[in-house]
């Protein structure tokens, strides 16, 4: 897999990147957060300019996320179980992610994209639950930058040891991300709970 993303990158520079970063956006199965970490070990090597390279990101992650709360918005949960094959979706994880949008769209979209087969379905519920795109923007742009920020400086400090740093982003990431979100939700809960309490 490296060898490949290497070559791809190698090939297409920040465009090649770009394009990456759009169908990991879209939920759809492809090593994208493996290709930002090793984009950051080129820049390193000066292979390849941060600033083209952050940009690509940052643009291409934010378009594709867009691109799949329209498809959210305009389509729909009968589009998302017609291709629940490829986009990883349950009739479930539909159910659980709409209740934890609602308890916090904010918390949701920043955090939501570390748990592992809730990050796909993002966007998407996030279309569908009929939040505003402007919302929706400003949070997965906050989301999009520190994603950027944190993959292109594992990948430019530590690409040597990528083994280490890909198991570090498939397994940690996912229990900080997942843990995070869940502290976020409980607080919202406890603090919903105790402004009845005194009414």
């Amino acid at each position: 897999m490296k060898e490949w993303v290497m070559g791809y990158l190698g090939a297409l520079g920040a465009g090649g990147l770009f394009l990456g970063v759009i169908i990991e956006a879209l939920g759809i199965p492809f090593p994208g957060g493996l290709m930002v970490i090793l984009a950051g070990f080129l820049v390193n090597q000066g292979r390849l300019g941060f600033f083209p390279v952050f940009a690509a990101t940052l643009l291409g992650f934010n378009l594709g996320a867009a691109a799949a709360f329209l498809v959210g918005r305009y389509l729909g949960e009968p589009f998302l179980m017609r291709f629940s094959k490829y986009l990883r979706v349950t009739p479930l994880r539909i159910q659980q992610a709409r209740e934890w949008l609602a308890q916090s769209a904010a918390a949701f979209i920043i955090f939501g994209r570390f748990v592992p087969m809730i990050s796909n379905l993002t966007p998407y519920i996030a279309g569908l639950s009929g939040l505003h795109i402007l919302k929706f923007l400003g949070y997965n742009l906050i989301f999009t930058f520190f994603w950027t920020s944190f993959n292109l400086s594992l990948g430019f400090l530590f690409g040597h040891s990528w083994g280490y740093i890909l198991h570090l982003t498939r397994y940690w990431l996912p229990f900080l991300g997942g843990g995070l979100l869940v502290g976020v939700l409980v607080f919202l809960y406890l603090k919903r709970t105790r402004r009845l309490s005194l009414k």
